[in-house]
């Protein structure tokens, strides 16, 4: 019996290196998944106050002075994202299957490495209306490969549009600025140069 207890004592100590070795080994799989984040091109969407009327184009839009309602939702990879007054924001809602909207990101990203945004402004894309089905799916692939990310913030709206329907939009693109108060300054649908938008804003701007 004594001769044996050394083979015993050894056996079990083998045993326990392996145990650790996988609880080790799996303890680095999860903090590497967890790290490297899950993407969803889909988020959930609180929506606080009331929505904004539906942009005609035409006239005066009934939106202008109005509170916006303020999102808090997350991006494709789950960073909080929101709209709460604080800075003058300008949301810019996109749809990844629409040719004009993806015309409109690079001049968008142009309109930053130029030096034309007014300055404290915050930019806020919102990937809307996603549809696996469509074109140029997934948008958060399209506007990575844009340079969109490495330059503003996005948020991903929900299934049913939750963001979108907030705001009233006819279209895409489609832009909502601000202000530092929370309330609606400026609505616009459809493209936009650099130096248009730079003088619309500013002009809206001019006020709050």
């Amino acid at each position: 019996m004594k001769q044996r207890l050394p083979w015993i004592i050894g056996a079990v100590v083998a045993v326990l290196v392996a145990v650790f070795a996988i609880v080790a080994v799996t303890g680095t799989s999860d903090a590497d998944q967890s790290a490297e984040g899950v993407v969803s091109e889909f988020q959930d969407v609180e929506v606080s106050g009331d929505s904004l009327p539906g942009f005609s184009g035409e006239g005066t839009d009934a939106a202008l002075g109005a509170v916006a309602p303020v999102l808090r939702g997350a991006g494709p990879t789950g960073n909080v994202v929101t709209t709460e007054p604080g800075a003058p924001t300008l949301l810019v809602f996109l749809a990844h299957w629409c040719p004009v909207c993806q015309r409109e990101v690079p001049v968008l990203v142009n309109w930053f490495n130029d030096g034309l945004v007014p300055d404290n402004l915050d930019v806020i894309a919102v990937t809307t209306s996603t549809d696996p089905s469509a074109p140029n799916f997934p948008p958060s692939t399209w506007l990575a490969n844009e340079k969109w990310p490495a330059v503003w913030p996005i948020m991903a709206d929900s299934g049913a549009n939750d963001a979108a329907n907030a705001f009233g939009l006819n279209a895409f693109p489609f832009m909502t600025l601000i202000g530092s108060d929370g309330n609606v300054l400026w609505r616009h649908s459809g493209e936009i140069d650099g130096t248009s938008l730079t003088v619309a804003l500013t002009t809206a701007l001019a006020g709050n």
